[in-house]
């Protein structure tokens, strides 16, 4: 390696470090807000799964088209997968053909929000208000009523079926 490619890389990580990026999309915890439920990551992890440990509590990213609750047409709702809170009904899902479970309003009062910069653009990430899991984002390119369009990570999320199939 070359001390001009040497440096240029110090530099480039330097620079990510002090704006508080990262190249795998994650953030320092939650610590910061005031949950209802706070876990240690070891009770965390024995919780969770390794796949919802990675995105509720690291901030990860499933792949596209990797969950059934993106195809799942049941009537019912959707909990979040780390505290079992009712996030969304299947009245407000939609298939926004981007390989997540999408929905155009969440229940009230149920969600939180905060600015996401990582991967250097900025988004507004989508997390559970009690026990501060992440769930995904939020975009404005959603259908009527709202306009919104809540991507979130299926293994995120619970599904419990309701009523007739």
């Amino acid at each position: 390696m070359s001390r001009r490619r040497f440096l240029g890389s110090a530099a480039l990580a330097g620079l990510l470090a002090s704006a508080g990026l990262t190249l795998r999309g994650g953030k320092a915890d939650a610590a910061e807000d005031a949950f209802e439920i706070v876990k240690s990551d070891a009770e965390w992890k024995a919780l969770l799964t390794p796949e919802q440990y990675y995105v509720l509590r690291q901030h990860g990213t499933e792949r596209p088209r990797s969950s059934p609750l993106d195809r799942e047409k049941r009537m019912g709702m959707y909990h979040c997968a780390g505290c079992d809170l009712p996030l969304f009904t299947s009245h407000m899902k939609y298939d926004s053909r981007t390989g997540w479970p999408s929905f155009w309003d969440v229940i009230p009062d149920t969600v939180g929000t905060r600015e996401d910069r990582n991967f250097f653009m900025v988004r507004t990430e989508v997390h559970c208000r009690r026990c501060g899991g992440h769930l995904g984002h939020v975009f404005e390119d959603g259908p009527p009523p709202t306009g919104l369009r809540y991507c979130m990570n299926g293994v995120a999320l619970t599904f419990k079926a309701h009523g007739p199939a």
